[in-house]
């Protein structure tokens, strides 16, 4: 066994998966290498001081999610080559012959025989005298999110189903608490309804109309940023509109939140969100970009409605050359 292998039985030995036949030759190896020695020390010191912090429960939607982000990692694995499986194979074949007598083996098989004889012979008295049971593992409140795997009894209708669950949750708190705000910027997702959409945009709107924790992130994941991100992209007319409105007082001093605006102007598949952003243009008239723009807006665009509020809002200013 190589030290690369040993390594990786350690890391099985230590959470009590090791299979028994490389248990053997796992112990070998250990006896002619001090760094493999050295590593399961360490290994169980790592183990020891964990053991000494406390435990925390994770929440239900966290091991739900968990769940199924390690189901799509280990699609992504990819299978084992012909020499990855002969190494296997030929570990498993050692670790028979060196830890199990001839005896042993002849009596494994026939218990084996007899195991299964017996259970097939169950199998069919259940299925004669008693009605199918359906057995729920672990049950949890919640909706189901995806099945993980199918397995079938040989030689029986008995089928077990392993699935995920979302567990709903709630939380109750002020519009001031980072917690709530930032369950707010979750609600405001294209995943989440029309209905959540427009009232996580409606309060997040409050809060910067109000000057409640609107300023700009330094990651870039504020209230001003998502209300600039649902303007851009979100499919309902009313949440783009509500957004615009929690916009309104930074386009004076925001470049970034004037360019959001500019693009509604331009490309907001409503007349009615245009015609608004029109409107909250009105401070920074004077703005070369702001001047182009509607410009453009009131001699090319197809919408006559458009272009009239364009080019009144163009003759409104005094900063026209």
């Amino acid at each position: 066994m190589k030290c690369q292998s040993a390594r990786d039985c350690i890391v099985l030995l230590n959470y009590g998966e090791l299979p028994d036949e490389l248990a053997g030759v796992l112990e070998q190896h250990l006896v002619g290498c001090e760094d493999c020695r050295e590593e399961l020390e360490a290994f169980r010191g790592f183990e020891e001081r964990l053991a000494t912090l406390p435990v925390l429960e994770p929440s239900p939607n966290l091991l739900a999610q968990s769940r199924m982000r390690l189901d799509e990692a280990l699609d992504m694995i990819p299978p084992h080559g012909f020499l990855t499986q002969l190494r296997i194979n030929f570990y498993r074949w050692i670790g028979h012959v060196q830890s199990a007598p001839a005896l042993a083996t002849l009596l494994l098989g026939v218990g084996f025989l007899a195991g299964n004889f017996t259970y097939r012979y169950q199998v069919a008295q259940s299925k004669a005298k008693t009605p199918p049971v359906v057995t729920v593992i672990h049950p949890t409140e919640g909706v189901i999110s995806n099945v993980t795997g199918i397995v079938q009894t040989p030689n029986s209708e008995l089928v077990q189903v392993n699935y995920n669950k979302i567990v709903p949750e709630s939380m109750e708190g002020s519009l001031d608490s980072p917690e709530i705000r930032n369950l707010l910027m979750v609600g405001t997702n294209a995943a989440a309804t029309p209905g959540v959409r427009i009232n996580a945009v409606s309060l997040l709107t409050d809060e910067c109309k109000a000057g409640h924790a609107c300023a700009p992130s330094a990651d870039g994941n504020g209230i001003r940023h998502q209300l600039m991100v649902s303007l851009r992209y979100d499919s309902d007319t009313s949440v783009r509109m509500k957004a615009l409105e929690g916009l309104q007082r930074f386009v004076g001093q925001d470049q970034h939140v004037r360019d959001a605006v500019l693009e509604a102007v331009m490309h907001d598949p409503d007349a009615q969100v245009r015609h608004a952003a029109i409107g909250l243009l009105e401070p920074v008239q004077s703005d070369s970009s702001v001047r182009q723009v509607l410009r453009t807006v009131a001699t090319q665009d197809t919408n006559p409605y458009i272009r009239t509020a364009s080019f009144n809002a163009l003759q409104g200013s005094a900063d026209i050359q």
